[in-house]
């Protein structure tokens, strides 16, 4: 099952079965970001952009959506595995409470 919702102009789909969110723009795939679900935390573990549209932000844009998603169910803890999404916190110390503590 996937869940939608816009985002800059762009749709962000949480693609559960897949463990992924994506970002998509008139159909297409622009960026990826991949996770593992445990029912406490979800691990960010991979964000990706399409490389014919790399250097615009959408690996951000497809974080932020993804952290806003995560904070509204308001059940689980972020673990960030991946480099850019450790980054994207450390940018962002406004979402500090959502990842988890080790």
């Amino acid at each position: 099952m996937s869940t939608s919702t816009t985002v800059d102009g762009f749709i962000l789909t949480d693609e559960k079965d897949a463990s992924r969110y994506t970002l998509t723009r008139d159909g297409v795939l622009v960026s990826v970001l991949d996770y593992r679900d445990d029912g406490h935390t979800v691990a960010l573990t991979r964000a990706f952009t399409v490389p014919t549209f790399r250097g615009h932000g959408y690996a951000g844009t497809v974080v932020r959506g993804a952290v806003a998603d995560i904070e509204a169910r308001g059940d689980r803890k972020v673990d960030a595995v991946c480099w850019y999404v450790a980054e994207w916190f450390a940018q962002h110390p406004e979402h500090a409470a959502l990842l988890r503590r080790r």
